[in-house]
């Protein structure tokens, strides 16, 4: 669908948030060290935008894709907050600074998509506080061993600490969705580079989860030439891996490449 065109709230996927307190305590979790930017993605109805905009900000930025919803924000919004209208998901970040925060009560159906992005500019996104439906968020939380442990859980703990802040009830919104919701943070740690080919290991982990059920050395045998040497590593599932072991199974691909 074209950019021009209104794109009804269905298809966003987005359930806006009418407790002013939960919105004050989204806002009050994004700490925004040192950030030159803060984007709020999908702002809706500005509940959050209007605390935001208090805040004194360096750059203040939101990414809203609704016409219906900017044409709200640009008649009921004050102060020095700039309304970009547009998909995040499309957006290039680059011109937006060094160190950005990124906050947002995430549209469900795209959730996971924002943080794939967030990711591909974890050199830039210093800071993410997201409000996300509660399984999502405990799926990015959760720990090697977990039943939930996935794709996202590996990748982001890799370049960021993650924390479950507080669970949010689904009376908060309008309409209410069906489940509860979850914030989080992601804070970007101190790791640079990982010590693998970091193309490769997003590859590997994406390829051991699409077969999660299987021992490693079943998703990575396509990726390696025949004969190459076993590996302890090999002989487990990918839920059973921290991000380190999946940083020494892309090692061990990677010397064994086809």
């Amino acid at each position: 669908m074209p950019d021009h065109q209104v794109r009804p709230k269905k298809y966003l996927g987005q359930h806006f948030l009418k407790d002013k307190q939960i919105a004050a305590a989204i806002v009050d979790a994004l700490r925004a060290d040192g950030c030159d930017s803060v984007v709020e993605v999908g702002p809706g109805m500005g509940v959050l935008t209007h605390l935001l905009a208090e805040r004194e900000l360096p750059a203040f930025r939101v990414v809203e894709i609704d016409r219906e919803s900017v044409d709200y924000l640009r008649h009921n919004v004050t102060g020095p907050v700039e309304i970009i209208e547009g998909d995040f998901l499309e957006l290039d970040l680059h011109p937006m600074g060094n160190r950005i925060a990124v906050i947002g009560n995430f549209p469900y159906n795209i959730s996971s998509q924002i943080f794939f992005k967030i990711l591909d500019y974890r050199d830039h996104v210093s800071e993410t506080v997201g409000m996300v439906q509660k399984e999502v968020a405990e799926r990015i939380c959760s720990q090697p061993g977990s039943r939930v442990y996935g794709i996202l859980s590996v990748l982001l703990r890799a370049w960021y600490d993650i924390e479950y802040l507080f669970t949010v009830s689904e009376h908060v919104f309008s309409p209410p969705p069906k489940v509860k919701s979850a914030v989080i943070r992601l804070t970007r740690n101190s790791v640079e580079r990982l010590g693998c080919d970091e193309k490769l290991f997003v590859s590997v982990v994406k390829r051991c989860f699409n077969q999660r059920r299987k021992m490693l050395r079943n998703p990575v045998k396509a990726m390696v030439k025949p004969g190459a040497g076993d590996l302890p590593l090999l002989s487990r599932r990918a839920e059973q891996l921290s991000v380190s072991q999946f940083v020494e199974l892309t090692n061990w691909v990677e010397e064994n490449r086809v």
